[in-house]
């Protein structure tokens, strides 16, 4: 049985994973767009990359999705997403590697489009760290106790 700590816990730890890996990996590959053409075609010239990428990738998606049930909140509807995604990405590669690689090709080809989609999961990777890294309000403080000071070792 679930309860919302439980929910906000796990997907606090999967944020803390998650966030910091997608603003990275997205701002290393916008730092480094001139060289992402020739990244795909290194990638696509040998089969093996996307038989083993394909295999940790859906591992990785799948283990989100077993471990992180939760929809509730944005933070958690965004790391299921991201499990959903992960393992969708990891089954293509697996089973139409072609297919998907030209893809990216014509996503890479498209213009600068794909610049906008990578800047947009890198301020997601930045919300997501943000939310698993940043102090949590605990709920024993309430407006009473941090408005009534504690006399108690005054006495």
């Amino acid at each position: 049985m679930s309860t919302p700590q439980q929910s906000e816990g796990r997907t606090r730890t999967f944020a803390r994973v998650l966030g910091p890996y997608l603003a990275f990996a997205t701002i290393v590959a916008l730092i480094r767009a001139s060289q992402m053409p020739t990244l795909m075609s290194e990638f696509r010239a040998n089969t093996v990359w996307a038989w083993v990428t394909g295999a940790f990738v859906l591992l990785a998606g799948l283990i989100v999705i077993a471990l992180h049930p939760y929809w509730r909140g944005v933070p958690a509807m965004i790391v299921s997403i991201l499990g959903v995604l992960t393992t969708l990405k990891g089954a293509l590669l697996l089973a139409i590697p072609q297919t998907y690689l030209s893809a990216g090709d014509s996503m890479l080809d498209g213009g600068g489009w794909w610049k906008a989609v990578f800047a947009v999961m890198a301020v997601v990777g930045l919300y997501l760290t943000y939310v698993g890294w940043a102090p949590t309000r605990t709920p024993s403080t309430t407006q009473a106790e941090s408005s009534a000071p504690d006399l108690s070792a005054a006495a």
